[in-house]
């Protein structure tokens, strides 16, 4: 069964993306965000743009990646069609707690930022041994009594 996840700003960022663009058929800066062991990675399309204008932040869990598209020169061509939209970029997202965002990677490659998040260590699931106070000697006499009859098996 796949689960649906509801995203109530989708629409709004949608709406307003599109009112705010020059061209309608340009796009809002694609990204996907998946979970894999004990890190987020996020991967965010910048196809054209120069790896030096890229800038990413972090500020009080925001993380904000600004990158910038120039508009390609073409002389003196007359334009048909221009969709690829230039000028600044900007994506948001809101960093959950448990992150170590003191560690964040970033690799941009083939057009695509990729961003690693680990987990900070305090949020990663650990195993917690228990043992008997006291009882260490008293649970080894329980297993050699329990080694004849009358063991506390159910007959």
């Amino acid at each position: 069964m796949a689960m649906t996840v509801l995203d109530p700003f989708r629409e709004v960022e949608r709406l307003l993306g599109s009112a705010l663009r020059q061209s309608p058929s340009a796009a809002l800066i694609p990204l996907d965000l998946y979970r894999s062991g004990e890190e987020f990675v996020v991967k965010i399309d910048l196809p054209g743009v120069d790896p030096g204008s890229i800038d990413i932040d972090v500020e009080d869990r925001t993380l904000t990646v600004r990158a910038e598209r120039r508009p390609q020169q073409v002389g003196e061509a007359q334009w048909l069609v221009r969709e690829r939209p230039a000028g600044t970029f900007a994506r948001q997202l809101t960093l959950g707690q448990g992150l170590a965002v003191d560690r964040i990677q970033a690799n941009y490659a083939d057009g695509v930022l990729t961003l690693t998040i680990p987990l900070a260590e305090e949020s990663k699931p650990r195993k917690i041994q228990v043992t008997a106070s006291g009882g260490q000697k008293s649970i080894e006499q329980g297993g050699q009594q329990g080694s004849g009859e009358g063991s506390g098996h159910a007959q």
